[in-house]
């Protein structure tokens, strides 16, 4: 699965700095094409040399090659770049990276490259354990990076814990796990519910909420590249998607979201309801727009919308599978199990508006899943199209 791919790796001033002549070897095995950038304090502990003669290319360490005005561009290598790795990365690097501090060719090279980034750390059990490293990991796996995690074993210091670097095979085969085609999900159908709902007042207002519909974009995306067919219901969003496998179905209130799934399920082998569907709609809908003169006060009475979940639950077939989603404030995992137990769910996928990064309008999630049988399986912050991947999983395997 690495054929033909573009590999930058960075390396860094770690003893585990010679397993990067294994891992270029290694990845050229595979059929990569490799750029090596290693940061000053990388050189003393492996020549560019040795780099440069396993990768068939000039090991890149300065901004400057030349005093003839010719230069290094981290902006074009980033663009060359199917993805970016660095082993080892020490926690110095790490630090730059989760801060932006670009003064090494290294760093301005992360933060120009738009393909994906791992980093397999390396150093000291007492400096891989230190809140800051950890801190900065969690930062950048925000970021959408992938971290991945040392081994434990006898250190350079001769202590033994974690923080020793993956083993060069086990790092290949986690590039070659992300590149490697799922289509675990052909010939299944699934619809998806996304994004808010609006229940008019009047001509000019609405009841609604915060949600942007980026988590339920992301699963419909994630589910069509494993080669689902996907029914995207979505309520008002300024979110795009362009997909052969999904057909877009655009509603505005809880109604009528309600019709389209419910007319929808019975065809499908899976439903996945991502979308914040108003619980309650006014009683009475003006069909003039109130005036604030008419009166000193406003009361809204206020009706309950009818349950997709739960009417969905109720006329669930024998092979069908129905994931819900909940979004708590408090007591988090008993209202999430009991809310997946009152309505017939195979899982529920809770997260809180008490994790920062998590919830509505933002770019990441940090999730829990919770099944049927009570276990409760717990994901970092991550982007939502990673957390989409991690439901999808779980999707996969119930099939």
């Amino acid at each position: 699965m690495l054929d033909g791919k573009n590999i930058i790796l960075g390396v860094t001033g770690s003893i585990a700095a010679y397993k990067a002549a294994y891992l270029i070897r290694l990845l050229i095995k595979k059929g990569a094409k490799v750029k090596v950038v290693i940061t000053p304090a990388g050189k003393e502990f492996i020549t560019p040399l040795t780099l440069s003669t396993l990768s068939n290319a000039p090991v890149i360490s300065d901004f400057f090659s030349n005093r003839d005005g010719t230069w290094n561009s981290h902006v074009d290598l980033g663009l060359w770049a199917d993805t970016m790795l660095i082993a080892p990365a020490t926690a110095s690097t790490i630090g730059k990276m989760a801060n932006g501090i670009a003064d090494n060719m290294l760093i301005t090279t992360y933060l120009s490259c738009k393909a994906p980034v791992f980093i397999a750390p390396a150093m000291d059990l007492d400096m891989f354990a230190h809140p800051t490293t950890q801190q900065n990991l969690e930062r950048l796996r925000s970021f959408g990076n992938h971290i991945i995690e040392p081994a434990e074993g006898e250190l350079a210091s001769h202590l033994t814990g974690k923080g020793r670097m993956e083993e060069p095979e086990n790092i290949v085969r986690v590039l070659e796990a992300f590149f490697s085609p799922k289509e675990d999900l052909q010939k299944k159908k699934i619809v998806i519910t996304a994004g808010p709902t609006y229940e008019k007042i009047d001509p000019v207002r609405f009841i609604g909420n915060y949600s942007s519909g980026k988590m339920g974009f992301a699963l419909a995306k994630v589910c069509a590249d494993r080669g689902a067919e996907v029914v995207l219901i979505t309520g008002p969003v300024n979110q795009t998607i362009d997909h052969p496998k999904i057909k877009r179905v655009d509603v505005e209130s809880a109604d009528q979201m309600y019709e389209v799934t419910m007319n929808v399920f019975p065809t499908v082998d899976a439903a996945i309801l991502c979308a914040a569907v108003a619980d309650f709609k006014p009683a009475v809908r003006s069909d003039e727009k109130i005036k604030r003169e008419s009166s000193n006060e406003l009361c809204l009475r206020l009706t309950p919308n009818r349950d997709i979940a739960a009417s969905l639950g109720a006329i669930k077939k024998s092979g069908q599978v129905l994931v819900g989603f909940a979004l708590e404030t408090n007591d988090e995992e008993r209202h999430a199990t009991d809310k997946l137990r009152r309505k017939n769910l195979d899982f529920i996928v809770l997260n809180s508006l008490r994790e920062q990064g998590a919830g509505f309008r933002c770019d990441t999630n940090k999730i829990s899943i919770i099944d049927k049988f009570g276990v409760v399986t717990h994901f970092d912050l991550k982007q939502k199209l990673d957390v989409a991947s991690d439901i999808v999983d779980k999707l996969a395997t119930l099939w």
